[in-house]
């Protein structure tokens, strides 16, 4: 029994984060969590038929640029990152981590070659729809971490939070739309699979979530603040 009560205690400590010892194995899952949701990101590039709206412009600066994709996705998300903390939205570790494993990731799937581009759309889709569903089951370990969600999530609440007659839906549509353009301007991929992320990822990470029975709105994401102060105090 008690070493029953011990394990819940474990437990309860890692979903909570109230320790320094709970927020580092929650780092570490993070990490985890998010590099292999690059590889998803990475499946969806390769699928070749479209990059997602956001990759279309971490796509479009690396071309522009002469950088690596990597490069270009952690400059956007410092950049978005920035905006979250203007707009005063509540600010995590795991969202710093987000901001430099993820695109990193890719780069790394890319130094492989680990998937070679498909050549037509009856590979490509497949190869998309798994890569959405990687990136789906892939951030409900990331959120269960419970230290912030990512900055372009956090972004689309704080924008919403200020546009209250404005459904969420349409501020969504709206900032993939400018990823998408400005990303398209600068040579990003846009194709069909373009309109498979940017319509379907909603669905496939509600499909997802439901085969875990997971509710993202019940996470209490424990701010940068908190953190470092439990951390410290340890």
């Amino acid at each position: 029994m008690n070493h029953r009560r011990e394990i819940a205690r474990i437990l309860m400590n890692l979903r909570r984060n109230s320790t320094s010892g709970a927020i580092l194995v929650n780092m570490l899952i993070a990490a985890v969590s998010l590099f292999v949701n690059g590889f998803g990101i990475y499946l969806t590039i390769q699928a070749n038929i479209g990059a997602g709206p956001w990759d279309v412009l971490n796509l479009g600066l690396s071309k522009t640029l002469g950088i690596l994709y990597g490069t270009a996705s952690i400059a956007v998300s410092l950049g978005i990152l920035l905006i979250d903390i203007a707009l005063g939205e509540p600010i995590g570790i795991a969202m710093f981590i987000d901001a430099v494993v993820v695109g990193k990731s890719v780069d790394f799937f890319n130094w492989l070659g680990a998937v070679p581009p498909c050549r037509s759309l009856w590979t490509g889709i497949p190869m998309m729809i798994v890569g959405l569903f990687i990136l789906a089951y892939t951030q409900f370990t990331y959120m269960i971490a419970s230290l912030g969600c990512g900055p372009r999530d956090t972004l689309l609440v704080g924008l919403a939070k200020r546009a209250r007659r404005v459904p969420i839906g349409l501020i969504s549509i709206a900032l993939l739309s400018t990823a998408t353009l400005i990303g398209w301007l600068l040579g990003g991929p846009v194709g069909v699979g373009t309109l498979i992320c940017a319509f379907g990822s909603g669905p496939v990470m509600q499909l997802a979530f439901a085969t875990v029975h997971f509710d993202a709105t019940g996470i209490r994401h424990q701010r940068l603040t908190e953190s470092v102060r439990i951390v410290l105090a340890r």
